[in-house]
């Protein structure tokens, strides 16, 4: 009777094991984009649910063209204004407004917002010859990048089709700024400004309080590229008093803050997802090479290719991290495809569902039961970042506190 019980209870609980494990491992994915017939493509952005990715991508001529990408449609190449190229850098949160940069018949560059029904619409300038999109609000309705003046300076814009293109000034004693991320309701821009004595400074702008000098790592210029929906969380890269580039995480009440690296010199972050907790980008590792990253407060400066190890071909890389959908699932970028045999091409990674802290109900049905208890004391001491329901408190290993948990909740629901 004790040896039946005994093989009985092992059986269930590889069962509820293998059943999660199954879970966590049908979710997580990497999906190389291709091309639209040449040799090479970034992603720079991604939807919401990861539904749409969009960036540049060589045709079969050589010529870089914007793209959107569905899983359904592959790749479609959004054209250009009348010129040669185009570059799309970002999406609207439900994939059906893309923004970018693209050549116009006379070969002068020029920011877009591109829909499918509108297609490629040429934004303007603000009185020069030259303009580029690079962010999109979350509806879609406001477009922040940099255009030429009248004078050729280059200046912060913000687009709406109500106002148009409206200038964001600069830094006080500074001629050029440009726009790069933009928060979710369209209100906080941010970007790079040269200051009194032409240094690159990270800026923050609201129409409240203008431009807001970010600062530095401690030395001399600074950049940034995302911000969270809130608008709160800006991303970036700074140089250090060693003159070395650090990516940075600012914030209202702890100023910069040093990400760490990967062993090497360089790191620059460019996406962070919506309550600002992840932070993506690249960085050099110890042997100096590029490598994708991930950042959290709780476990620090994570190489992806480390992470994902098992979801990646024999000889592929992640190299660059551009973006973070904004619950953190999905992460775009580019690295070398080793079954293609791509230097550079686009892809999507997605990590799975994104940890959430919890009761104990590791299977989710709403019930706190001897399931879920099994499923904890089999992944006992398990680590890492893609544990599941498991890791019931979130921190990156399966404990004595998880564990708790299960039992402190142990009946509920039931």
């Amino acid at each position: 009777m004790k040896h039946w019980a005994h093989n009985g209870l092992k059986a269930l609980t590889s069962a509820c094991a293998l059943s999660l494990l199954a879970t966590v491992a049908w979710s997580q994915s990497i999906t190389w984009l291709g091309t639209l017939g040449g040799n090479s493509s970034e992603a720079y952005d991604v939807s919401a649910d990861g539904a749409v990715v969009v960036g540049w991508a060589k045709n079969a001529a050589g010529y870089v063209r914007a793209f959107r990408w569905t899983a359904s449609g592959g790749m479609q190449n959004l054209g250009t204004l009348g010129g040669t190229w185009s570059e799309a850098w970002g999406v609207s949160a439900d994939g059906a407004v893309v923004v970018g940069r693209a050549e116009n018949a006379a070969g002068y560059g020029r920011a877009f917002r591109w829909t499918a029904s509108g297609g490629m619409q040429n934004l303007g300038t603000l009185g020069g010859d030259w303009s580029e999109a690079f962010g999109v609000s979350a509806d879609g309705a406001v477009v922040v990048g940099g255009a030429k003046n009248a004078a050729g300076q280059w200046r912060a814009f913000r687009w709406t089709a109500a106002g148009g293109m409206q200038d964001l000034g600069r830094l006080p004693g500074g001629t050029w700024s440009e726009a790069w991320g933009v928060s979710a309701d369209g209100t906080v821009v941010v970007g790079w400004a040269y200051n009194a004595v032409r240094q690159n400074r990270a800026f923050r702008w609201t129409a409240l309080d203008g431009m807001q000098d970010l600062g530095t790592l401690g030395g001399g210029g600074s950049w940034a590229y995302g911000v969270s929906a809130d608008g709160a969380v800006v991303v970036g890269r700074a140089y250090n008093a060693a003159g070395q580039w650090r990516a940075f995480r600012w914030t209202e009440l702890g100023g910069m803050q040093d990400l760490g690296t990967l062993g090497g010199s360089e790191i620059k972050a460019y996406g962070v997802s919506a309550d600002g907790s992840v932070v993506v980008g690249w960085a050099r590792n110890a042997a100096g090479e590029y490598r994708a990253f991930r950042w959290t407060a709780s476990r620090g400066m994570e190489d992806l290719n480390t992470t994902y190890a098992s979801l990646l071909t024999p000889n592929s890389w992640l190299y660059i991290a551009y973006a973070i959908s904004p619950d953190g699932r999905y992460i775009v970028g580019s690295g070398y495809n080793a079954a293609t045999g791509r230097s550079l091409e686009a892809f999507l990674l997605d990590t799975g569902p994104r940890c959430t802290a919890h009761n104990g109900d590791v299977d989710a049905n709403s019930c706190v039961d001897d399931a879920d208890l099994l499923a904890v004391l089999f992944a006992f001491g398990n680590s890492g970042s893609n544990l599941g329901r498991v890791d019931v408190n979130c921190d990156g290993v399966v404990d004595d506190a998880d564990l708790l948990t299960v039992l402190f909740n142990f009946g509920s629901g039931c």
